[in-house]
């Protein structure tokens, strides 16, 4: 992997008296790009090998300020929880993950580079389709995290990031970050061209890749965020063949609740996980870490979600472990140690990554029926999300009704109540993975933190430090920084 060039970021891997030399080099100095193997084994790097959880779980609502921790002195897990940018650039920082996002994007035009130079183009249909997927998704990523989140009144104008779709050619090539909604043209253009041309006989281990149902998932993810709900319904739904997703939802009452640790830590990210539609291998320390950062899950976060009944009257049946005093946490991760040599003591730690799951494609089609006005479609959803975490669930006493949701949320106005429902399902089920931060921008929902001496921090919607800032290194490939 380290002999991919990488976009944007590569030019300083090398000396300035080596690049015409190094360019003129095969993207993988092992072999040339001349068979539909050799371009599948290339599209295995297409995939962002970083982590996000890191940084956008210390920047959301989900965490507090334990006031002191066994891992108390990372500014990965610092800064963010003080609204500050991350100056740290190793695993699990926003510019590893930008450098990440790149790396995985060149892998991907570089396979279809070589896809186009081929003789028969038509032999390697998978392999575009899954590298034009491949590289939306990681464009998709970085627009997300590192521009304004997509509005359609001001994505005309607002910056974005740059949509790379040639190979480099050149040292110290010049970027332009265009905007949000060239961004987005250009995500659904090679979303369009890519998804249909996916074969899951060509995978070895299909979850490993963009096969057609994590293709129609990040599909779901787009359109929610373009706001384009009748798309999210009808890619959710070619995810679930007959419109049924229950039976592809974790069993955390049949089954996850009562593994023992190492069982359950094994088997979350497995992928013969029916929930699992994409895995990704990152370099991360996440797992090791996650449950005793100082700015994690605990105290009222924990109660509010776990600990006491929700708006069904029940409670979750995940379980919650501790590492000690005060770090709770849900078996989720568990960490691979890959010594750089036989004897060594050191090397990186590796921590697999759900990019798609099944839950989440039934959430985002819940939304979208919510925002298209089929009220019964989101509520039928929820119930059955609720059905799989309720031990002994019965509808009659478990199912969301007007009158719960009147007095859980306060409000008489069964479509909001309904959504403030779907989103504490999602802050539950997605905890300690980052992902409630998409849904803190894409709500404008105002982040409050608090300091264990008594400080109150707050992130209120449109502050410009929502938006993660552009690595110094990017700048100086002529991206302009986020505002602060």
């Amino acid at each position: 992997m380290k002999n991919k060039l990488s976009p944007i970021l590569f030019f300083l891997l090398i000396a300035a008296s080596a690049c015409e030399d190094f360019l003129e080099q095969p993207v993988d100095q092992r072999t040339k790009l001349n068979t539909v193997e050799k371009v599948s084994e290339l599209l295995v790097t297409a995939y962002p090998q970083a982590d996000y959880a890191t940084f956008t779980e210390a920047m959301s609502d989900l965490v507090v300020d334990k006031g002191s921790s066994p891992i108390e002195i990372l500014e990965i897990n610092i800064n963010p929880y003080f609204f500050r940018d991350v100056q740290n650039k190793e695993e699990g920082s926003p510019d590893f993950y930008w450098n990440a996002c790149y790396k995985a994007i060149a892998a991907a035009n570089h396979a279809l580079e070589a896809i186009k130079k081929a003789p028969d183009p038509g032999d390697y249909r998978a392999q575009r389709g899954e590298a034009l997927v491949a590289r939306a998704y990681a464009h998709f990523m970085l627009v997300t995290l590192f521009s304004p989140v997509y509005n359609p009144e001001t994505a005309a104008t607002d910056p974005g990031i740059p949509y790379v779709t040639e190979p480099e050619t050149v040292v110290l090539e010049q970027y332009d970050r265009k905007t949000v909604a060239y961004v987005y043209e250009q995500i659904e253009k090679d979303l369009k061209q890519g998804l249909p041309l996916i074969d899951n006989n060509e995978y070895r281990v299909p979850k490993y890749h963009f096969n057609t149902a994590a293709a129609h998932a990040f599909a779901t993810r787009f359109y929610l965020f373009k706001q384009d709900y009748e798309n999210v319904v009808y890619h959710a739904d070619l995810v679930f063949p007959g419109g049924s997703a229950g039976d592809n939802l974790r069993p955390w009452v049949e089954d996850y609740s009562k593994l023992t640790y190492y069982e359950g830590i094994a088997v979350y990210t497995q992928a013969t996980e029916k929930a699992n539609l994409l895995l990704a291998e990152t370099v991360s320390v996440w797992a090791r870490y996650y449950p005793v950062y100082r700015y994690a899950m605990a105290g009222g976060v924990v109660d509010y979600f776990f600990r006491s009944p929700n708006v069904t009257g029940a409670r979750w049946v995940q379980p919650l472990y501790e590492r000690g005093t005060g770090n709770p946490f849900i078996l989720k991760f568990r960490e691979h140690f890959v010594r750089s040599g036989v004897n060594a003591n050191i090397g990186d730690a590796y921590t697999i990554f759900p990019l798609f799951t099944a839950e989440e494609v039934l959430f985002n089609r819940a939304e979208a029926n919510l925002q298209l006005g089929n009220l019964r479609e989101a509520r039928e959803a929820l119930n059955l999300y609720a059905s799989k975490r309720i031990g002994n669930y019965n509808s009659a006493a478990h199912a969301i009704t007007n009158a719960k949701l009147r007095s859980f949320y306060s409000t008489s106005n069964v479509q909001e109540g309904l959504l403030q429902a779907l989103l504490d399902f999602k802050a539950a089920e997605f905890v300690q993975e980052g992902m409630r931060w998409f849904d803190i921008i894409r709500h404008n929902i105002p982040v409050y933190h608090y300091t264990a001496d008594g400080r109150e921090l707050v992130l209120e919607p449109g502050d410009p430090r929502r938006v993660f800032q552009i690595p110094q290194e990017a700048v100086l490939a002529g991206i302009k920084r986020n505002p602060r």
